[in-house]
């Protein structure tokens, strides 16, 4: 079954409404000037708290912690953002706040035996830099599609919720091992809003298992496909690139 969300009766007048309301803000956003360019500066590669890992003008947006690595100590992923004023979006609605565009780094640290983190991933890709008024922020936890960063059972897990002529959400779930943070799993959840045709894909490329549904969010009417894939070697998170226009293996 879809999950409940997409069977909201909100969902199905939401399209018209948000279609008109963004339509006004890229109105208002158009005429902005052109936007200064991401800069990544270089992260810390040890530091005592997170805070040390965020670099002078950048902010730590969200911070999750558990154990990655399997030493039994508590590890962390960060999310680091620009904070440039230059970097937001004047609307022109007095009821929605500026649009952040500034970019974010995604890094993982690994607690130390003698206390402390160590930078174990720096990454800029995977969730990438928003600059359309009209797109949802991919990890914005109260979007439509909401976004998140979580840890757990051993792995990280990486949301991204976007919003369009499609709106859905992709799940990464990534483990740590062989040295590197290699991509485990990969959940795909998407409506085609002008027909309501859903779709849901779940995939473990450590079993080579995929299950696929197809639906509609007036019935909870599902066709269930499952599939062995082909083993394949596992792409590491830096191979994803851009989380959400990445094209899954299987998919």
């Amino acid at each position: 079954m879809p999950p409940p969300e997409l069977k909201d009766p909100m969902l199905r007048i939401a399209p018209v409404f948000m279609l008109l309301l963004w339509a006004c803000v890229a109105a208002a956003a158009a005429g902005d000037p052109d936007l200064p360019p991401a800069n990544y500066p270089k992260i810390a590669a040890r530091g005592a708290t997170f805070e040390r890992f965020v670099p002078p003008g950048w902010r730590l947006e969200q911070a999750v912690t558990g154990d990655l690595n399997g030493d039994g100590r508590p590890d962390a992923a960060l999310v680091l953002r620009d904070n440039d004023p230059k970097k937001f979006i004047e609307t022109g609605r007095e009821s929605m706040p500026r649009f952040d565009t500034n970019p974010r780094v995604l890094a993982v640290v690994f607690a130390a035996d003698k206390g402390g983190y160590a930078l174990a991933l720096e990454n800029h890709t995977l969730v990438a830099r928003t600059d359309d008024p009209l797109q949802q922020d991919p990890l914005d936890p109260d979007g439509i599609q909401a976004g998140e960063i979580a840890i757990k059972n051993g792995t990280l897990r990486i949301t991204l919720g976007y919003f369009g002529g499609n709106m859905g959400r992709m799940t990464y779930t990534f483990r740590f091992q062989n040295g590197r943070f290699e991509m485990i799993g990969y959940d795909r959840v998407d409506v085609t809003r002008n027909s309501g045709v859903t779709s849901d894909v779940s995939i473990n490329y450590s079993t080579q298992q995929m299950v696929r549904k197809k639906g509609h969010i007036s019935n909870d009417k599902e066709k269930v496909t499952r599939t062995r894939l082909p083993p394949t070697p596992l792409l590491t998170l830096e191979q994803v690139g851009d989380g959400l226009a990445f094209q899954a293996p299987g998919d």
